[in-house]
């Protein structure tokens, strides 16, 4: 999320161009196999974070954040941080630190370092336009800051200006305006008090404007009203604590969110959840496993974290952060060694996919506890979700989460056919030396189907992918391109080798600008979990943005 600062009452306000910004540190990281991170901490100066490859992650005042390829991240002094990133690249990340000075527009304030209350006009993810030019740009600067020619130090502060420019104008142009900022911080506000008595009156005048206009603002700009948008916030904080273990009671988890009415209380959690709360305690008991790849995605709309998950799926680390647990049992890729796993956890319920293991050893996972095998090709994945339901008797559940889906893909349709109008899109994959345009079975559902995005030409949505040469893209006449780029050393040549090429810049989406990147995981994965996580990134790529 984004945040844009205003003038704040009985605080003095800096504006931008009465401000210069110098750079204190430059790094570099790529081509490193060990993790690198930054321990948590209140950091003391203005820091940058520039992702230019890799996987990781990044908690801000406590609030978790995945590092996306493509992004920039803006940290101000005083914030608490902690970050990791690993599997870059030889184009890494960046990591800048730098000092924001203030000339404070009062006779009695000198000019100042910025420093604990920062009036820098952005804070959290950026998603910049332009990414290869913002890696440029660190790249130069990092080999002028770090020489000891005194005119190339003094070009790498220039440069820094301009990559600040660079993010300035892509953050004012997600925002739009100073009124959307402000429902962005009131959104903010709630997540930060939502223990509080917040009423539309409060809210309101946070955000500085009447309490009609505000109610209207915030519907149109969320989907639902702000206290809705408290109600979720207030039993998602109440999921979180009842899967810890802990034996908290209702009552005492109601007055932490914010509830002193336990039956109103109640109500509310049913209604968000699909199941009364002592259900949902009862039932984030039960020992559940994800026996392959796919079925965590599919277990976790059902609010359900499993106890034991395949090792190699790329995001097992994200969900044990993201559910804050660290009680997933990794599960070997051997089948010997992972039914004796198994054995030895005692599960309550297996939950697998047919088609990726033989009748023989669905029999013999089926003598450890009950076992659903999901029918994959013949189902779609809502169906996958309703049969899963059935036999872990979470039907009220899946439709309870099935529903507010279909809302929340409304919305987001809503808010980017401004951006998106009639553009036609390909979904392009880069797997290896392959170039395969996705079909069904794929994320090609939710942007095609959900968001009525139109399909550009030639795209066969019967086949799960077509394999083209670059030289064939162009009959494809797409006016957008959503990449998607796998993370080993030959996926990453083939996309060097494209992005070089004649048919690629001869491209209408590539003239016009006009392409997109997502990380291959989790977004490849055919689930409801990960099919929602596309509608944020939808919102993220296209909200507001020419």
């Amino acid at each position: 999320m984004i945040e844009i600062d205003r003038n704040i009452e009985n605080t003095t306000y800096i504006s931008l161009e009465d401000m210069w910004f110098k750079l204190r540190e430059i790094s570099h990281i790529k081509n490193n196999l060990n993790e690198w991170e930054i321990r948590l901490q209140f950091i003391e100066s203005h820091m940058l974070i520039v992702a230019a490859s890799g996987q990781g992650w990044i908690t801000v005042d406590g609030q978790f954040i995945e590092l996306r390829e493509g992004s920039v991240y803006v940290c101000t002094p005083g914030q608490l941080i902690e970050a990791a990133a690993y599997s870059f690249d030889e184009r890494g990340f960046y990591h800048l630190r730098f000092d924001v000075i203030g000339d404070v527009e009062s006779s009695n304030n000198p000019i100042q370092i910025v420093k604990r209350d920062s009036r820098f006009p952005v804070k959290g993810e950026v998603i910049v336009s332009s990414p290869v030019s913002v890696n440029a740009l660190c790249e130069t600067i990092c080999d002028c800051f770090q020489g000891e020619d005194r005119l190339k130090r003094f070009r790498s502060q220039i440069l820094f200006q301009e990559v600040l420019y660079n993010i300035l104008q892509d953050a004012l142009l997600v925002q739009g305006n100073d009124l959307e900022a402000v429902l962005e911080g009131v959104k903010a506000y709630i997540e930060q008090h939502y223990q509080q008595e917040l009423t539309i009156e409060h809210l309101a005048k946070v955000a500085g404007i009447s309490s009609r206009h505000f109610m209207r603002l915030f519907k149109k700009r969320y989907g639902r009203s702000a206290i809705d948008y408290l109600t979720v916030f207030r039993i998602k904080q109440a999921q979180q604590l009842m899967r810890t273990g802990g034996e908290y009671r209702l009552q005492d988890i109601a007055r932490h969110v914010g509830y002193q009415d336990d039956i109103y209380f109640r109500r509310k959690f049913k209604q968000i959840s699909g199941i009364p709360p002592a259900t949902f305690m009862r039932n984030n008991r039960q020992k559940i496993v994800a026996y392959h790849m796919f079925n965590i995605g599919q277990l976790i709309p059902l609010q359900i974290t499993p106890c034991a998950a395949p090792a190699d799926h790329p995001w097992t680390d994200y969900y044990q952060r993201k559910y804050q647990t660290d009680s997933v049992l990794p599960l070997s890729s051997d089948d010997l060694i992972k039914r004796e796993e198994l054995r030895l956890a005692d599960p309550d319920f297996i939950i697998g996919i047919d088609i990726l293991v033989s009748a023989e050893e669905q029999a013999k996972i089926k003598e450890i506890a009950p076992t659903f095998f999901v029918p994959w090709m013949e189902n779609d994945w809502r169906k996958h979700l309703r049969l899963i339901a059935q036999f872990l008797d979470k039907t009220t559940v899946a439709e309870t989460w099935l529903e507010n889906y279909e809302r929340k893909a409304r919305f987001v349709s809503e808010q980017v056919k401004y951006t998106v109008k009639d553009d036609s899109l390909l979904i392009l994959r880069i797997t290896g030396d392959r170039y395969n345009v996705l079909g069904c079975r794929s994320l090609d559902t939710v942007f095609y189907d959900d968001l009525h995005i139109v399909p550009a030409r030639g795209v066969d949505r019967m086949k799960p992918d077509q394999q083209v040469t670059p030289a064939q893209l162009a009959d494809f006449d797409a006016d957008r391109l959503l990449l998607i780029l796998d993370e080993d050393a030959l996926s990453k040549s083939s996309w060097q080798t494209l992005m070089h090429s004649e048919p690629w810049r001869g491209l209408k989406a590539v003239r016009n600008g006009r392409v997109d990147f997502l990380p291959p995981y989790p977004w490849v994965e055919y689930t409801a979990f990960t099919h929602e996580l596309i509608l944020d990134e939808a919102l993220k790529l296209w909200r507001n943005r020419a």
